[in-house]
């Protein structure tokens, strides 16, 4: 995911006046001037999370704005003002992720940083190193598998050192995916092997910087595997159980009425991720991510689709011509987006039981998206939670907290049925 907020450097960006003095002010106390900055603010879905943020941060939450362009940052600001006043005076924080200094003094200044800029794997690792020194959290919107690998690879070491919990995809990717196989695995038994397959289905739009975001993964195969790879050399072993997310074939679903097709996303290796992490999820966890398709030809259809984005990704002057056709930090409008929505199935079987789920909600990229970034936010910020450090993923972070949070939210969690 990205907003198309872009990273170009600015004349003159630096540390806000309201960072230094805050910092001032804050020192003296012995805190962080602010609980949650939002950096990429004036991005598309970055402008959704502010306004999330303006409608629903608790009134003693201390946040900030953030971006490359102050004139920008102020123009948000009066836009968010001119429906929740006491936004006027709310803080505006200059940094460029192309600047280490001005992300350092970003880090520095925050106990949790929300990130919108992407693409991730050209523009995220400088603020995850910066967070990772400072022991700030760290919240982003990414899909992109090679970048979540690298900064593990780069950065994990040193925030679990410092404290700092770096939690990747927690927007539409991946957030549903993850929590929905956290709250299956939690009405099944315990301690039996345990599988769940998901099936995802959609209605929704996508804005320019998400399209930038899928051309860049989908044209970098090779620096994709080489970052697994690196990973897979650094990361430690489970022992005594395994938790596996292999891609699955091509198929009916019985369960579900409607054709399946692996999804090779990034949701899957962090649903993996989190059962490696929680012994909850068995000693023999295997998870497997499909579309849901509702006919035979729909699906070859996608099939077809996503075979000829990966071909045209590969051609640099195919992939730029079509990150023309789309300006990032445009995105469907309101209208289209309150048409818009998401279901997740889940079926999970084990310990002689089987259950059914559904994570659903509105607009997938966007409003949900917006939502779920700001509350993972709030919840590192405020909630009383497992004593995690590193790179994490929201269930083994956040689990029962961000679940109840989305809930409260209007993003349903449900039980469809059990067998």
């Amino acid at each position: 995911m990205d907003t198309g907020a872009g990273t170009g450097r600015e004349a003159g960006a630096g540390p806000s006046d309201a960072v230094e003095a805050a910092a001032g002010t804050a020192a003296a106390a012995g805190e962080r001037p602010y609980d949650v900055v939002l950096f990429g603010a004036t991005g598309f879905v970055g402008e959704l999370t502010a306004e999330y943020l303006a409608g629903h941060a608790p009134a003693e939450c201390r946040w900030a704005l953030a971006g490359r362009n102050r004139t920008a940052l102020a123009a948000l600001r009066d836009r968010l003002a001119e429906r929740w006043p006491h936004c006027a005076g709310l803080p505006l924080v200059v940094a460029d992720a192309d600047d280490p200094d001005s992300l350092r003094d970003l880090a520095e200044s925050t106990r949790v940083v929300a990130t919108t800029v992407g693409p991730y794997v050209w523009y995220g690792d400088g603020l995850v190193a910066a967070c990772a020194e400072a022991g700030t959290d760290c919240v982003d919107l990414t899909g992109e598998a090679e970048f979540v690998d690298l900064t593990y690879v780069r950065h994990d070491a040193r925030a679990r050192e410092t404290g700092a919990r770096i939690v990747h995809a927690c927007g539409f990717d991946s957030v549903p995916h993850d929590l929905g196989v956290y709250f299956t695995v939690q009405q099944l038994p315990e301690g039996v092997p345990l599988r769940v397959d998901g099936f995802v289905r959609a209605g929704a739009a996508f804005s320019g910087g998400t399209f930038a975001s899928a051309l860049t993964a989908l044209g970098r195969g090779r620096e994709i595997l080489r970052a697994a790879h690196e990973r897979h050399l650094h990361e430690p072993r489970l022992v005594g159980r395994r938790a596996r997310a292999p891609l699955g074939g091509p198929r009916f679903s019985t369960e579900t009425g409607t054709w399946a097709l692996p999804l090779p996303t990034l949701d899957p290796q962090i649903v993996a991720r989190s059962a490696a992490g929680l012994e909850r999820y068995g000693p023999d966890f295997r998870y497997r991510h499909y579309a849901s398709v509702k006919t035979l030809p729909m699906a070859l259809g996608g099939a077809a689709a996503v075979g000829a984005g990966v071909a045209a990704a590969q051609l640099p002057s195919v992939r730029g011509w079509l990150m023309e056709r789309y300006s990032a930090g445009e995105g469907p409008s309101a209208e289209r987006r309150a048409r818009s929505w998401f279901s997740v199935r889940f079926v999970g079987e084990g310990g002689g039981r089987r259950v059914f789920t559904e994570v659903s909600g509105g607009d997938p990229g966007y409003d949900e998206t917006a939502k779920m970034l700001a509350e993972s936010a709030l919840c590192l910020a405020f909630d009383p939670l497992p004593k995690t450090a590193g790179q994490v993923t929201t269930a083994v972070a956040m689990g029962d907290a961000l679940t109840e949070r989305l809930r409260a939210a209007g993003i349903r969690f449900r039980v469809a049925h059990r067998g």
